[in-house]
């Protein structure tokens, strides 16, 4: 079996946004479906839509989080909480690593743009920057499943 994060970056190199490459990477591990892991994170690749807000390993991320606590306690608000905690957790080891959490500012071009996304293609900044991110989300999802 491969590991999630070859599985990550091989669908990340074959198409995927980050947030679908780091959720497709959980979907056998926690039970769900991997076409309905694709098609529930598509629109949070490039910063939630290419807007460049929130960087989509971790949109990505926070999705698996809340589907890593849909057993834990017996009410929606004891899932919540859980959830809540560990996208905290998650977002602030997320920031040490990376010291930001925004596309915009990890990347730093604009990606809507022609020029801006040229610049990302011979800059290999998918490749440094966005396989980065995907890689350490998944780690850091690994660490807080296992607390």
């Amino acid at each position: 079996m491969e590991s999630k994060e070859i599985k990550a970056i091989n669908a990340f190199k074959s198409g995927c946004n980050c947030a679908q490459s780091v959720v497709v990477a959980f979907a056998q591990e926690l039970g769900y479906d991997e076409e309905f892991a694709l098609n529930m994170s598509v629109g949070f690749g490039g910063g939630m839509g290419r807007l460049q807000e929130k960087c989509g390993a971790v949109t990505g991320a926070f999705m698996v989080l809340g589907l890593a606590n849909t057993k834990k306690g017996s009410d929606n608000l004891s899932r919540k909480n859980a959830t809540y905690s560990m996208v905290q957790r998650f977002d602030e080891k997320f920031i040490l690593i990376h010291k930001s959490t925004t596309c915009r500012e990890l990347i730093d071009c604009d990606l809507r743009s022609t020029e801006g996304h040229n610049f990302a293609v011979e800059n290999k900044l998918f490749e440094r920057v966005c396989e980065k991110c995907i890689k350490d989300s998944i780690r850091i999802i690994d660490e807080l499943i296992a607390e």
